[in-house]
């Protein structure tokens, strides 16, 4: 057999939408963009959602609506990818990584509480493999620590504390006690690219919590005219009847969503609780066919939440860095391409240049060296999921 990691679920309802897009004669962004904003609010019980062309773009977006620059500093985990961190470097702020706790993929909360100061100004969490990371915490950390906030702007005052802005890139779909992903940190970041449960391609979303005193519709101007150069019209609007005159009110940024990716997105709407439910029944086979042999797995589902499902992390205890790119290798050998989630920022050379060393980071390195990330995608076949798990078992077993 010959398995892809995470190839897109894409069918005859998104090639429609594609189709009918290229047909309409509008193919950026436009109505079709706005009928997926729509949903993806109602979806995250959100009053508004803004697409753009990445998780990345929503969080830098977000930053520079909240007014994060020079002089602020930003706290994301060291167990991530680099989108989470390089979006406090794009906009001048000081970046500071936290290391995991102990065992866990999640930031180490006590130092995070730790290390919270009067020029801390945004926690950037991140919701690894779809789980979403303990929000209880989080607010209970930035609540004890009002006392340092220090307002810039208004719509830092409105908050008076420290903003939590999810990395939720994994995460779009998941509830933790009843409420989903979206509607829970203060502002949530989706990614849609091509890898990830639901697709359009490139692109993503940001949606937030309403913000007592702050008008949620103006904040929504605020982020079309961030991702579109600060123009005062988008395109949709300018070519309306006599409607050509336009301003430039700042000198933004152009990230915005196409309609064809729109598009996408509007038909994986329709099929999403579907594509949810088949990633739970694979997770399931993967968990009792692991768990038996002492595989660690990372857990999508308890009594306080529901995963999206994303990403099938493993960790085999005992076994050295070496072994596991061995056993990486013998899963290709079989067919079977798998991956790592994550080697920590620290080992990557731009932020070795920016100062960070793996060696203040122990847990995350630890959590590194023997993790191994398997296929999960709703193009799996029941047959192809017990192979996988077959021959990974047979493979663990040979190292134990």
């Amino acid at each position: 057999m010959k398995i892809p990691f995470s190839p897109p679920d894409i069918g005859g309802a998104e090639l429609g939408q594609v189709a009918e897009t290229l047909e309409s004669g509008w193919i950026t962004t436009g109505p079709k963009t706005k009928e997926l904003e729509r949903e993806i609010a109602a979806y995250c019980r959100a009053d508004k959602a803004v697409c753009l062309n990445s998780q990345t773009a929503c969080a830098e977006m977000t930053l520079r609506l909240l007014g994060i620059s020079a002089g602020d500093e930003v706290i994301t985990s060291a167990y991530t990818y680099t989108a989470s961190a390089s979006v406090v470097c794009h906009v001048g702020a000081k970046l500071v990584l936290m290391d995991t706790q102990k065992d866990s993929y999640e930031m180490d909360y006590e130092k995070l509480a730790e290390s919270i100061n009067e020029n801390t100004k945004v926690i950037i969490p991140v919701d690894i493999g779809g789980v979403p990371c303990d929000y209880d915490i989080l607010f209970s950390i930035v609540e004890s620590k009002k006392s340092l906030f220090r307002p810039a702007n208004e719509l830092q005052e409105a908050f008076g504390r420290v903003i939590i802005m999810a990395d939720a890139a994994h995460a779009f779909g998941a509830v933790q006690n009843g409420k989903p992903v979206g509607s829970i940190a203060d502002f949530s970041n989706f990614s849609f690219h091509a890898v990830k449960n639901f697709t359009t391609a490139e692109g993503g979303a940001a949606v937030w919590k309403t913000i007592q005193g702050i008008d949620d519709e103006e904040l929504y101007r605020r982020y079309q005219l961030l991702s579109l150069h600060g123009q005062s019209k988008d395109a949709l609007a300018k070519t309306q009847c006599g409607a050509w005159e336009y301003d430039i009110l700042e000198p933004s940024y152009k990230c915005n969503m196409t309609d064809i990716a729109a598009g996408i997105g509007l038909a994986q709407m329709k099929r999403y609780q579907g594509i949810l439910a088949r990633r739970k029944e694979i997770i399931e086979k993967y968990d009792v066919a692991f768990k038996e042999i002492g595989i660690e797995v990372l857990e999508h589902y308890s009594e306080k939440y529901q995963s999206s499902g994303h990403l099938y992390m493993t960790r085999i205890p005992g076994i050295t860095l070496s072994q596991r790119d061995e056993m990486i290798r013998k899963m290709a050998e079989a067919g079977v391409t798998c991956n790592v989630h994550y080697k920590p920022l620290p080992m990557m050379t731009a932020y070795k240049k920016l100062g960070f060393e793996i060696a203040d980071y122990p847990n995350a390195y630890k959590r590194f060296e023997n993790e191994i990330t398997l296929p999960l995608h709703t193009r799996l076949t029941d047959e192809e999921v017990e192979y996988v798990a077959g021959e990974f078992c047979r493979i663990v077993r040979s190292k134990l």
